[in-house]
């Protein structure tokens, strides 16, 4: 069972993923710059889809607010080209395969489904600011309007 997400203060836990396109991404190499991270459960689904369209649509205003936006799932690589080459997506998007990352944050639980539980990806939004430390969290997303209020959150930081 995973720890809770990180609390506002908190220094953002580390990390270096592989990301679509290849290469990866660390989280430490962004600064001074600030993050956004999203965790989602699923590339290609409705509710993730919507969200990284979301994010994508607001790329230049998150860049003119010196903001990087990360998506992360357990999703491969691979899963990541195809999700972004069929929607158009512009975000970053970090495959977390071990689930080591989204332990780490506390987004990897215990879910229930018609009556079956499972372990998976709780949706959660996290702000990092230029000093690698939590600035804002979004718990239990609902993703319509989130990629704003996101953004307005990255431009008053």
């Amino acid at each position: 069972m995973a720890a809770d997400l990180p609390a506002a203060g908190s220094p953002a836990p580390d990390f270096t993923l592989p990301r679509d396109g290849g290469g990866t991404v660390t989280l430490s190499a962004l600064r001074p710059g600030k993050v956004v991270l999203y965790f989602y459960p699923k590339d290609d689904t409705p509710g993730c889809t919507l969200e990284a369209q979301d994010f994508s649509a607001r790329m230049t205003d998150f860049a003119a607010a010196n903001t990087t936006v990360i998506g992360i799932s357990k999703d491969s690589v691979a899963k990541h080209d195809k999700f972004c080459k069929k929607h158009g997506l512009s975000v970053i998007l970090a495959s977390d395969e071990s689930g080591t990352t989204c332990e780490d944050y506390g987004t990897w639980v215990e879910k229930s489904m018609y009556g079956k539980t499972y372990m998976g990806i709780n949706r959660a939004t996290l702000l990092i600011d230029g000093e690698g430390k939590v600035a804002r969290v979004w718990p239990k997303v609902s993703v319509k309007g989130h990629a704003d209020e996101v953004l307005a959150a990255a431009q008053a930081l």
